[in-house]
């Protein structure tokens, strides 16, 4: 009687066993690919030795798990050099890679330096701030008081006071 009761059990605990291990395998682990937070209204201000450098401001931040920074709803950017505002950036959309350190923003991108009185349209930028650099290899307008050149590809300083086109397609002179 003993044998009968212990085989009993013997194969009770092998059936739950192959039982759990099946529903194990049944089990499909999703990972979880949006954003770890999420701010309204943001307004971000870089300095180096207290002043200011940069200020960003954005309706919506999106902080993802890898470090990547987006900026669903666009992104307004105003660079300062001693204290006054030298240029402005604007887009629809932006995002912040941290593996590159580099920003990207794209639709309709408008870069505005405000000392030169000119201004870059394009439809996508990138802007490496360890290079203190912009470029892209888009469509460009450049337009100034003077006259509007166009173009394809453009890399230029991060205020814009110095650029160099890629593929150089054309100008006219505006008329006063």
């Amino acid at each position: 009687m003993n044998m009968r009761l212990f085989l009993s059990f013997a194969m009770a605990c092998a059936a739950m066993a192959v039982g759990c291990q099946e529903a194990e395998k049944e089990v499909k682990i999703i990972e979880y690919k949006g954003p770890a937070s999420e701010t309204v209204n943001v307004e971000t201000i870089y300095s180096d030795s207290a002043k200011t450098k940069l200020k960003m401001n954005a309706p919506l931040q999106q902080d993802m798990q890898n470090g990547d920074i987006l900026y669903p709803k666009g992104m307004f950017i105003t660079f300062y050099e001693n204290g006054q505002p030298t240029t402005t950036v604007t887009a629809k959309y932006g995002k912040y890679n941290k593996k590159d350190d580099q920003y990207f923003v794209k639709n309709d991108v408008v870069v505005k330096n405000t000392v030169k009185n000119e201004q870059l349209n394009t439809e996508e930028l990138y802007w490496n701030r360890q290079r203190r650099q912009i470029f892209t290899d888009k469509f460009v307008r450049i337009t100034s008081a003077e006259e509007v050149v166009t173009g394809h590809g453009l890399t230029s300083n991060e205020d814009f006071s110095n650029y160099k086109l890629t593929n150089f397609s054309g100008s006219f002179r505006i008329k006063q």
